[in-house]
């Protein structure tokens, strides 16, 4: 299905990988359903939508993790827009990092994972229901190189990826013969949000050059590299991909 047809819905859509996604496909003339719990944000993401031409519609406040507010914004954008195509949850999770797990607290470790499979169960869920019955659909859900990666320091972060990875693949194993197809997109940390990171373990270029030292390439996913993977996704040029992973890692982490 060509991305002009599609209306997509974006949690997270004033973070970092949530705003690239939405301008990757609105460049493809989708029409963008932009949520997120950050209102100013994801209004700038849709100011950047609608310079590239795109139609956007907003629904700032959104709560991701409520199921309540979640399927209310789902409802909302299928009585308007008719049937949704494509759902990406981009929603940022509660973490602790850079402290040994000997050292940490149980909730602390717990929460990443917790948090990040209720949120995009939720909106996976939500979407789902009304892809099922209209025989097609795409849901990306998003995970990070440490889901595959013996990584000291990243505290329960592992365990979260891992958690939405088998999420994808239940969730493909139930609804793939009815036409809606889930995907996980696993990027290596981002080039772009390295600096973002408050209390890094060294200097950003020397963290920079560390992480780029892991990966089979030698260089960092980009943002564009991640929106790009999503649309490509999403707008019918991996129709066989159901229940898998997208590896954005520079080969850093194995299939």
């Amino acid at each position: 299905m060509p991305a002009e047809t599609l209306n997509v819905i974006i949690h997270g859509a004033g973070g970092a990988i949530g705003g690239a996604v939405a301008q990757e496909f609105a460049r493809q003339g989708a029409k963008l359903y932009l949520a997120g719990h950050r209102e100013p944000s994801v209004h700038a993401t849709a100011e950047k939508v609608r310079a590239l031409g795109a139609e956007v519609h907003v629904s700032g406040g959104v709560d991701a993790y409520s199921p309540v507010e979640v399927d209310a914004h789902t409802s909302a954008v299928a009585d308007l827009a008719g049937r949704i195509d494509v759902l990406l949850n981009a929603v940022e999770i509660p973490r602790v990092q850079g402290i040994p797990l000997l050292e940490m607290d149980a909730d602390d470790v717990v929460a990443p994972a917790a948090g990040w499979l209720r949120t995009q169960f939720l909106t996976a869920r939500s979407a789902a229901r009304y892809m099922v019955p209209q025989g097609s659909g795409t849901i990306l859900m998003l995970s990070a190189s440490p889901a595959r990666l013996a990584l000291a320091g990243v505290g329960g972060f592992s365990a979260a990826c891992a958690a939405v990875e088998g999420l994808t693949r239940t969730l493909a194993a139930e609804t793939g013969a009815a036409g809606v197809r889930t995907v996980c997109l696993r990027p290596h940390r981002i080039r772009e949000t390295i600096g973002a990171t408050p209390d890094l373990p060294m200097e950003l270029e020397e963290f920079t050059r560390f992480l780029e030292s892991l990966t089979t390439s030698g260089t960092l996913p980009t943002l564009c590299d991640v929106a790009r993977a999503a649309v490509f996704l999403a707008a019918g040029g991996a129709a066989s991909m159901n229940g898998t992973v997208l590896n954005l890692t520079g080969g850093m982490s194995p299939d």
